[in-house]
């Protein structure tokens, strides 16, 4: 598969260039010695890198970019509160998704850059430049997406009146969510390395089938979003956002690590 362009400006830190593989054996010198500016026999904790601290930054982190996703995204959710359930209603739907692209790359890549010192937390300030970076290029990704599944959702709600038979709504089904997870790929990609859209779609399809682990859990956040969604509220992909979202990350880590390896500088 051929390598990602450089896609990346001066301001941006996501790393998106041809792949270079390191020499065969050859690992980065470590070094072991302490800080210039630290004694070396200190070995006690500083104030914000306990375990407490940690979990505490985590939660100020998850709650912080909750709140900015729904703002993000908040002009497209109004939208469908004012769509009623009417099939024919979905391309609107799909309109109102669009804000949801880069919000969700936003907050993908404030969750990757989180710190976990809680003298040291930035998460609103990540959050608006993961935003700057990735709105356009994942709005290349997620427009089309969202028009696909739109068709495929269409085409299943009006089933009946195409005639075709019965196994075509399961195959359509199954195009879909593989759809659906393959826009995660696209997405956590989007939002962590400067690529060109094509190069991101290829590498997204590559690594659906390359980690099924990955893909794996991203099945299983989509089929518990999409169980809790029926069983408890419609609101609670929204409420859930950001640890659905670290969930992904969590996932997406051997795609992410080489993607670092072997297709950035």
């Amino acid at each position: 598969m051929p390598g990602p362009g450089v896609t990346s400006t001066v301001d941006d830190d996501r790393p998106g260039t041809a792949p270079r593989r390191s020499p065969a054996g050859q690992r980065p010198p470590v070094n072991r010695e302490p800080p210039a500016s630290y004694p070396a026999h200190s070995a006690a904790p500083s104030f914000g890198t306990g375990s407490l601290s940690r979990a505490a930054a985590l939660i100020h982190t998850l709650v912080t970019v909750e709140a900015l996703l729904l703002v993000a995204a908040s002009p497209g959710l109004a939208g469908l509160l004012l769509l009623g359930p009417a099939p024919a209603n979905l391309p609107l739907a799909a309109v109102c998704l669009l804000p949801l692209g880069p919000a969700t790359a936003a907050a993908l890549y404030a969750l990757q850059h989180r710190d976990r010192d809680l003298t040291e937390l930035h998460p609103a300030r990540a959050y608006w430049r993961g935003w700057r970076l990735n709105a356009i290029p994942s709005l290349k990704l997620w427009a089309p997406l969202l028009a696909w599944l739109t068709v495929i959702a269409f085409t299943l709600t009006h089933f009946t009146a195409t005639g075709l038979p019965g196994w075509w709504a399961v195959l359509l089904a199954v195009i879909g969510a593989g759809s659906l997870l393959w826009g995660a790929h696209a997405l956590v990609l989007t939002a962590l390395f400067a690529f060109r859209a094509r190069d991101t779609a290829r590498l997204a399809r590559h690594f659906l089938f390359r980690y099924g682990s990955a893909t794996l859990g991203a099945a299983s956040l989509l089929v518990l979003t999409a169980a809790g969604t029926a069983v408890l509220t419609e609101a609670l992909p929204a409420l859930l956002a950001a640890p659905l979202l670290l969930s992904l990350l969590h996932s997406s880590r051997a795609v992410i690590a080489e993607t670092q390896e072997d297709f950035t500088a």
